[in-house]
Parts: structure tokens; sequence; C-alpha cells
């Protein structure tokens, strides 16, 4: 793997090009949008979504997306519920490469995970996640930082692993994408409810409380459809979930405290949350798994709960055992 391509110019994006560009690797970072693409090219920075952070000359942006050779690692970080169709507008550029989904989400219409989708949109290719506690600002400008890449087959995980990290990104390897996905999905629903908690001023051992209560959630739904509980332990669960329930740099937790708060909500930003909630209290719902935090925010995020009625909704559950 001796260049990388990366979809979608976004700040994640953006960032892992220029932490992978930096380590002297090759990377093409391509861009729906041809001026974006042109600007970023031009000004080595993209001052759009991630600015300050200086794109190193081994990073090539553009709008062009021409056939990758085999094998060559392709990073997916586009939004979760663009990711089927940006794979299928972009199939046969895409054949015989190595899919890594950066993206954390459930695709609303399919009900599955990025390397559910991967599979279902491209049947046979290697599909791959990398995933999870990081924020884009900080990779960009070179902080330290550990993911998680979870893949299937063992070949392809360590070659990618090798390819991907660089001295300040740090990946750890994993055989569970099932419950690396389900981590990296989660944690963002449980972020929005920890930021409706701190918003509408329900404190600090309630937000501590629905960040254990969630965690239960994740190990939950993550078991049920094949994944290993000991996955959420490591960086792409547990990690993910204490960064983002306790940062406001989070969009979801922002999202949280503004609704929390009854501020107004930024419709222009990005908040995979939203959407994870809804899809995931239906997935729930058909399979007879107890989420009662996802569905909560599902409500809160739709406006048919109020933060307090969505906490007198948790509260009144009946007792039970940790």
């Amino acid at each position: 793997m001796s260049t990388v391509t990366i979809l979608g110019g976004g700040a994640f994006g953006t960032a892992l090009a220029i932490a992978i560009g930096r380590a002297g690797t090759p990377v093409t970072l391509w861009m729906r949008d041809a001026d974006h693409a042109a600007a970023v090219q031009h000004d080595r920075e993209n001052r759009a979504r991630l600015p300050g952070a200086a794109l190193p000359p081994t990073v090539t942006a553009t709008a062009e997306l021409t056939p990758v050779a085999p094998g060559t690692a392709v990073l997916l970080s586009v939004p979760m519920q663009q990711l089927a169709s940006v794979l299928e507008q972009h199939r046969d550029a895409l054949t015989g490469a190595a899919l890594v989904a950066c993206c954390k989400g459930m695709d609303l219409t399919r009900g599955l995970g990025p390397t559910g989708v991967i599979a279902e949109v491209m049947p046979g290719a290697t599909a791959a996640i990398l995933t999870g506690p990081s924020f884009a600002a900080d990779i960009g400008i070179g902080l330290p930082t550990a993911l998680t890449l979870a893949c299937t087959d063992d070949v392809a995980g360590g070659a990618l692993q090798q390819a991907l990290s660089t001295p300040v990104l740090r990946l750890y390897r994993s055989a569970d994408p099932i419950g690396a996905e389900i981590g990296g999905a989660l944690k963002n629903v449980i972020a929005i409810a920890c930021g409706t908690c701190i918003g509408a001023g329900f404190g600090e051992s309630a937000r501590a409380a629905l960040m254990t209560r969630g965690y239960a959630e994740m190990v939950r739904l993550a078991v049920d459809l094949g994944g290993r509980a000991e996955t959420l332990s490591g960086l792409c669960g547990f990690g993910d979930l204490a960064l983002t329930c306790g940062s406001d740099l989070s969009r979801n937790f922002r999202h949280g405290l503004a609704l929390g708060r009854g501020a107004e909500i930024d419709a222009t930003a990005t908040v995979e949350g939203v959407a994870t909630a809804r899809a995931t209290a239906a997935l729930a719902d058909r399979r007879g798994i107890e989420m009662p935090i996802a569905h909560v925010v599902a409500g809160l995020c739709s406006g048919a709960l109020t933060p307090e009625a969505a906490m007198d909704r948790l509260l009144a559950r009946p007792l039970k055992e940790e």
C-alpha cells in the first residue's frame, strides 16, 4: 500500500490526509465539490473545514476520482447517511480497493453499520472500520491519537494497520468490526443524552449515570448483533464514549446542550447521533432489545420529548439489578 486515497473533504478526512501525508505516504484527498478541492489544493489548507492545519506536499486535493490500484487503502470519510450512495457512484473506481469506513452511525434505510453497507454495496470487497476517540483538530495539528482498526481479515487488517499508522497516530487492530462500529455509533447517541443532561441542568451525577447505562446499551446491542463485549471496553467503545460525552468540541454533545437549553439548533452541522438514535431505536424494537436511552434520545431529537419528560421516563423505569 504505497498510496492512500481518502473520500471526503470534511474536517476528519482532511485531518487523516494530513497525518498520513506527514508520515511520507502520498495521499489523494477527494472532494465532491470541484471549487472546494481547487481552493484546498491552492491554499494548502482546508480553511472551510479545518482551518490552521497545513497540508503537507504529499497530499493532493482533487474532485477527480480515477480508478485506484488493487489493494489501495481507501478511507471513506463521508457522512454515514451518504456512504451507500458514494460507494454506488464510484463503484467502478473502487473495485479491488481495501475500503476503510471512517464514519460512525447506522444507515437509516438499511439498519446497517458502515462495514455492513460496504458489504451490501460492494460484495467481496475488503471492509474495515477506523474508529475511536479523536477530534479532527487534534489529528490535524499532530497531537497524539490512538484509534481502533477493525477488520475480519487478519492479513488485510495487519496491512492496513501498518499502512495507516504514523508516529503520532497509533492504530490498534481488532477482528470485531461489529463491536467497533456499534461503539462508534452509539457513543454519539449517548453524547446527545449527556449534552441534554448538562444543558438542562440535571448535573454531573446524572451525566455519569447516562454514560454508564449508555455503555450497557452499547454492549447489549453489540453482543446481540454478533460483536464481542470486550471490544467495547477499548478505544472504540469506552474510549470514544469518554471523549465525546465530556467535551463541547463534540458536535453531538453540543447538539444535546442546545436541546437541553432550548437553544437554536445548528442546522449546518453534521450530527450523526440524530439519525443513529432513530435507526437504533427501530433496530432495538425489531430485535427485542432494551435500549431506553436510545429511545429517549430519538424522542428528544424529533421534538416528541422535552428534556424533563425524557429524564422522567428513564427514572420511572422498574428497578433492576445492575
